[in-house]
């Protein structure tokens, strides 16, 4: 049976390919999700994908993927930066998490530069644009595969 992957995404990520493209590029969620959703299958992996422009929303997304002992991949977008409502979410999962960012934060300016989010997260990618959701999958994929080897 494949293990559960939930693959959320934060406020305005909707708007990809629209929004600030010289920032974010042209490639829509749409894109991005088909994309990822095949590699999660033929990893095995059921993949969940879901965007919200809600905090609240995606706070119950999070409890639910912890609810099913999911992986989670996670791009906060916005939420990332002083939402401790979803940071406290995140602390209940218990599997892999992989925090994705299309740019890198790093090099943008505040108040974009601090994840609150990547203080709980397994592993943090950023500034590689949709392949960060491709190469998140794989970490989640091997972190399953070396907890069952361990188990």
């Amino acid at each position: 049976m494949p293990h559960p992957l939930f693959v959320l995404n934060g406020s305005n990520l909707n708007m990809l390919g629209r929004r600030e493209p010289e920032l974010y590029g042209r490639t829509s969620l749409a894109e991005i999700e088909r994309n990822t959703t095949s590699l999660a299958g033929e990893l095995g992996l059921a993949c969940d994908f879901r965007q919200t422009n809600h905090e609240g929303v995606l706070v119950d997304w999070i409890q639910e993927a912890c609810l099913a002992d999911a992986a989670v991949v996670i791009n906060p977008a916005g939420f990332s930066f002083g939402c401790v409502p979803v940071l406290d979410a995140l602390k209940l999962l218990r599997g892999p998490l992989i925090e994705v960012h299309l740019t890198n934060i790093h090099r943008r300016p505040a108040p974009y530069t601090h994840s609150l989010t990547s203080q709980v997260a397994s592993g943090v990618i950023c500034g590689l644009g949709p392949t960060g959701y491709l190469l998140a999958v794989r970490a989640v994929a091997d972190a399953l595969a070396a907890q069952r080897a361990g188990s």
